[in-house]
């Protein structure tokens, strides 16, 4: 299996090209520059599109923007090449990026996203405690999470990222690019102010 796979929840975009579970490349960058990570990951290679078997997609919690930017590259691909999708929890990913650390993502509004027994909520900095926390909100509110005694590694750790192969790894069985959907834990802005 050669798959496709990035998240574009936060603001490090991630991207990863994995064969049969060997990393063959990784990016990260900015939500707009998925496709463009994608196809250097591909030429540098030596990969054919037409050898691509499948996609995975990160569907957050995070950027409303990013999730639906990075949805709908999964999906267009998906059309253009013929190709099935998997998404897979942006959490899910730090956290196995990260073994034992707790994943907090930066939801703005003073808020982040995090997991408590397994399940995604919205968490205001101060009510988080971990021993050891990763991922983007673990970076902006590093002050407050050490104040609650976790652990946050330095701001460049690459265990703050939710790489593309771990998404790779977490990948249940792929199926129809529309089936995959956003797991927002909030209403969005636009419709909030509606």
């Amino acid at each position: 299996m050669l798959t496709l796979a990035f998240d574009t929840a936060t603001s490090a975009a991630t991207a990863a090209l994995v064969r049969d579970g060997n990393v063959l490349g990784e990016r990260v960058s900015r939500a707009v520059a998925v496709l463009e990570d994608a196809d250097e990951l591909l030429r540098e290679s030596g990969v054919e599109r037409s050898e691509l078997t499948g996609i995975v997609v990160g569907t957050g919690p995070g950027s409303f923007t990013g999730l639906r930017l990075g949805l709908a590259t999964a999906r267009g691909l998906a059309l253009a090449l013929g190709l099935p999708v998997a998404g897979v929890s942006t959490l899910d990913a730090l956290a196995l990026g990260a073994p034992g650390a707790l994943p907090v993502i930066d939801g703005g509004r003073r808020e982040v996203f995090t997991l408590v027994d397994g399940e995604p909520v919205i968490r205001a900095p101060q009510d988080v405690h971990g021993a050891l926390c990763v991922g983007s909100g673990a970076v902006r509110y590093r002050a407050i999470l050490e104040a609650n005694g976790a652990e946050v590694p330095s701001d460049d750790d690459e265990r703050h990222l939710p790489r593309g192969r771990f998404h790779a790894q977490l990948a249940g069985e792929p199926g129809a690019a529309g089936d995959v959907e956003p797991l927002y834990l909030r209403v969005p802005d636009a419709e909030r102010n509606a």
